[in-house]
């Protein structure tokens, strides 16, 4: 695994070679080019959605569509450690985590499994009105059309395949554009679903390049019909203003707020916050960022929080112990140290973390009070950082994790019902957790959020909904 150059990447229904322009792949945390991809065009965006229109105008039967992605789960978990491999090499990802990774994506190309079954219309009573005397109405469920979907670094394999299941069980052609930083998986990903689980070659096709050229031209195609897109708001928003007579959906980001009550059970919740706020370097749209507790329990808490966070081990992504690594580039790194640094410069204080390791990988780091104001607590940080504040009264923590431009996820742990019920009716959020992290997530739920956080729910039951269309049929008499 020393190279994993890749210069052959599924698209037109072949292994397609680059012309001569190449971006590299650079691994995280050796900071080394560890291979190279094609780089893109408007041209070959342009191929690849031809050739998709075909596919669609084929059409795929529903009951194969289902038995490739009953295939998909099959297949990779058969190659578990292969993919787990490439996450964690490409994206520093540690391997335990990575593993992980790849055990969701098998459930959710199950889901997707599911769905591809159940799609179905309904019967419409047409006889409800004298109108319609002697008619029949019902409705199918048909695909949208070919489907543009622009994936993030950070969940290199079951993001794609959030969108990519779906997608092929509502009867979509994909046209998948990877993030350049990690696109070793996706690759592997779709070559899979031809090679071994009998998905046509013309109804996948990966083109990788920059942004700001494969990127724009999926959004600015005329024939593209949805658009899916999982990454920053500024880029999400500025693609939902670019495409204004498209499906856009959008995931985007979160600055994850936790409240944490006296009668809570604060000891669990600082255990399990050592990973939700620092696992893959904090790089989660719900990462724990902003904790909330009260300050009855407050010192107490964030000395089990920082005993807690002590204990993570740093390092390597492929050694076994590994914990945190690094984040993925050195500009991020960079980033998050700064905003770390300008936090103390205006009054917080770190309790731990805050410096880089002998390998230059960024500590997981706790700030204590910190204001509102502060980029740590009003932008999502998307490193190895939480932020602790104390308050009173409970409507005070909910008014302060309400106060954010996001809104995918949040938490509090408290074993109070009526507190539970005032933070679920408070708590402006796509998804409210009570008594565990907001860093949960199961593969099946509707999940998106409001405001900064995106314009949409994913898992397979909401994007197959968001990925087909009601078509309205009348039989007369």
């Amino acid at each position: 695994m020393d190279n994993m150059e890749i210069t052959r990447i599924p698209l037109c229904g072949e292994r397609w070679n680059s012309s001569g322009s190449w971006i590299d792949v650079v691994d995280p945390f050796q900071r080394k080019v560890i291979g190279r991809i094609p780089a893109c065009t408007s041209v070959e965006v342009d191929r690849a959605v031809a050739q998709a229109q075909g596919a669609l105008k084929r059409g795929l039967p529903q009951w194969q569509r289902a038995k490739i992605l009953d295939v998909a789960a099959v297949r990779l978990a058969a190659r578990r450690e292969e993919f787990a491999q490439l996450i964690a090499r490409e994206s520093a990802k540690p391997i335990r985590t990575a593993r992980i990774e790849v055990d969701r994506a098998v459930g959710t190309f199950e889901f997707s499994a599911a769905e591809a079954r159940k799609l179905a219309g309904e019967m419409i009573p047409m006889e409800a009105l004298a109108a319609g005397a002697g008619k029949i109405g019902f409705t199918l469920s048909v695909p949208v059309g070919v489907i543009g979907a622009i994936a993030p670094f950070n969940f290199p394999l079951n993001l794609v395949v959030h969108k990519v299941g779906p997608a092929i069980a509502a009867g979509c052609p994909i046209i998948l554009k990877p993030a350049s930083q990690t696109p070793f998986t996706s690759i592997a990903l779709a070559e899979m679903l031809i090679d071994e689980c009998g998905l046509p070659s013309d109804w996948l096709h990966v083109v990788t390049g920059g942004g700001s050229t494969v990127g724009n031209a999926l959004v600015d195609h005329p024939d593209i019909a949805l658009i899916t897109f999982t990454g920053s708001p500024e880029v999400g928003w500025s693609i939902r203003s670019r495409a204004p007579r498209k499906k856009v959906g959008l995931e985007l980001g979160n600055n994850a707020p936790i409240v944490i009550e006296a009668d809570g059970d604060w000891e669990t919740a600082a255990a399990k916050i050592r990973l939700a706020g620092f696992s893959h370097a904090g790089q989660s749209c719900i990462s724990t960022q902003r904790i909330f507790v009260h300050s009855s329990i407050a010192a107490d808490f964030t000395r089990e929080l920082i005993s807690q966070v002590s204990t993570l081990v740093v390092g390597d992504p492929l050694d076994e112990a590994t914990e945190v690594s690094a984040l993925i580039s050195l500009a991020e790194r960079d980033r998050v140290a700064s905003w770390i640094h300008e936090a103390t410069t205006q009054g917080a204080t770190i309790a731990c973390g805050g410096a880089l390791d002998e390998n230059g990988v960024l500590l997981p780091t706790i700030i204590l009070n910190a204001r509102p104001e502060m980029k740590v607590c009003s932008r999502e940080v998307f490193g190895p950082v939480v932020t602790v504040t104390t308050y009173d009264e409970v409507g005070d923590a909910l008014e302060m994790a309400n106060d954010s431009d996001f809104g995918l996820q949040a938490a509090i742990f408290t074993s109070r019902i009526d507190t539970a019920l005032q933070a679920i009716k408070t708590l402006d959020f796509g998804g409210v957790v009570v008594n565990d992290v907001p860093t949960f997530r199961a593969d099946q739920q509707p999940y998106g959020g409001l405001r900064d956080s995106g314009n949409t729910r994913e898992g397979p039951a909401y994007s197959v909904k968001e990925m087909t269309e009601i078509r309205m049929v009348m039989l007369g008499a």
